[in-house]
């Protein structure tokens, strides 16, 4: 929560909006100091809103407060820069939500490691009426995650992830396969 920041410089002291008859004033000096700052960190979060409103240069408490506006969860327990890609990545991410290329964006962003994702689904065009549908009877979607430490990720987080990416009527499947020797970067 933003408070009052001790000593903060004001960009605007209220005394030297006033005429100059009152400058003088001491009353008048000792009450706009204490009225400066209090308003000191409102004015200059207000000449920053920008910077707070971009969740890259956002303070790390906005951050959350900017993730709830474009639906996304932020893990407190993720380093700063993770949870900045999430809110970065949202809106994008939201338009993609749902297909083969939003599941992987998303698994991407978690991990930080290139998913293979197999599915059943399909599309095909003929003039014949009569062709037979492709893709499999039951849609499904299978996950391979490939990583040098496959005992360190947190499957639970996982397929929470998968279950609110992947349409409500598709099943998944989640592999999380040892890196073997001399595969990856």
């Amino acid at each position: 929560m933003r408070a009052s920041v001790p000593r903060l410089p004001t960009p605007y002291p209220l005394l030297n909006q006033l005429p100059a008859l009152y400058v003088e004033d001491d009353f008048l000096q000792r009450f706009l100091s204490a009225l400066d700052e209090v308003l000191a960190p409102v004015l200059l979060t207000l000449d920053n809103l920008p910077a707070h409103l971009h969740p890259v240069t956002a303070p790390d408490d906005f951050l959350t407060w900017l993730a709830s506006w474009v639906s996304v969860e932020v893990d407190e327990e993720r380093p700063l820069t993770q949870r900045r890609a999430v809110v970065s990545s949202a809106v994008v991410r939201h338009r993609r939500r749902g297909t083969k290329e939003g599941l992987a964006a998303a698994l991407r962003v978690e991990t930080g490691l290139e998913p293979e994702i197999a599915e059943s689904g399909a599309c095909t065009w003929s003039a014949d009426p009569d062709v037979e549908l492709p893709g499999d009877e039951v849609p499904w979607v299978r996950v391979r995650l490939t990583t040098r430490e496959p005992d360190r990720m947190d499957r639970a987080r996982l397929e929470k992830l998968i279950t609110a990416e992947v349409p409500a009527h598709v099943r998944y499947e989640l592999e999380i396969l040892p890196e073997t020797e001399g595969a990856g970067p």
